[in-house]
């Protein structure tokens, strides 16, 4: 179980909502075990979950769909199981590596709008896999380095008009990141240096930390502090997410089953 230090922030984290078993097991898996090779032992998985509280049948249910999936695979040495990323697990969490784990000097910082050619039923998604949101019919704006479509019309932005903004900053996710802001500062105020704490207080801090950050990070483009209004936290909460995952750096499983 957690220490009583870590406790409170772990369940704080827990109860700002989206902690599905099976996203949270891939917030796991995608932080601690993301190596070619690496892997999770039941034990250690389930000291992890357990400490989060999550209950044992719920692990095994979110593991069961992730296998089925084709996400996880596990693979039963004697007595215990070893849990590992698939290719297809491994490769779809590289994807998000950038989103997730780049630091706010890695941002982008500059914008650009893009008309498209014409409007295609699947134009939208194609879009948002670029990097880009949508304004109106065919009409898009992402970050400088984004790249737009062929045949495309690439306008650099410059001056920001508040309606742009405020259409830029959805209200939900403005609140989520309020919520886990101000989380983040009270845990980088009062927690010691990782070293002080225990490798299964560091693991479920990190988790944690990482699911609630990754949960709304990935709902959106990675766009240009500017394009959002003066209140929106996504930057400030990066900023806290690289410091305090520097501060907890990744512990030795092998010592959490000890």
């Amino acid at each position: 179980m957690p220490s009583e230090e870590v406790k409170g922030f772990a369940s704080a984290l827990t109860d700002l909502g989206g902690q599905r078993v099976w996203s949270l097991l891939v917030s796991v898996f995608g932080d601690l075990s993301q190596a070619e090779g690496a892997g999770i032992d039941g034990p250690v998985l389930s000291a992890i979950m357990t400490a989060m509280d999550v209950r044992a049948e719920a692990t095994r249910v979110a593991l069961h769909r992730l296998r089925n999936d084709g996400w996880i695979v596990s693979q039963k040495s004697g007595r215990t199981s070893r849990h590992s990323l698939t290719p297809h697990g491994r490769a779809e969490t590289i994807a998000a590596t950038r989103r997730i784990y780049a630091s706010p000097g890695d941002m982008p910082t500059d914008w650009q709008i893009v008309v498209t050619q014409s409007a295609e039923p699947d134009q939208r998604d194609d879009m948002v896999t670029r990097g880009f949101s949508l304004l109106l019919t065919r009409v898009f704006i992402g970050a400088e380095d984004a790249i737009p479509p062929q045949g495309a019309l690439a306008l650099r932005g410059r001056n920001v008009p508040e309606w742009l903004k405020m259409q830029l900053s959805p209200e939900g996710l403005k609140t989520d990141y309020d919520n886990l802001h101000e989380i983040l500062q009270e845990i980088d105020l009062c927690l010691p240096d990782g070293t002080q704490l225990a490798p299964l207080d560091v693991a479920i801090l990190r988790c944690l930390i990482v699911h609630n950050w990754r949960r709304l990070v990935l709902k959106h483009p990675d766009l240009p502090a500017a394009l959002y209004t003066e209140g929106w936290r996504e930057h400030d909460c990066r900023a806290l997410v690289c410091k305090l995952l520097r501060r907890f750096p990744r512990p030795d499983l092998a010592e959490i089953s000890k």
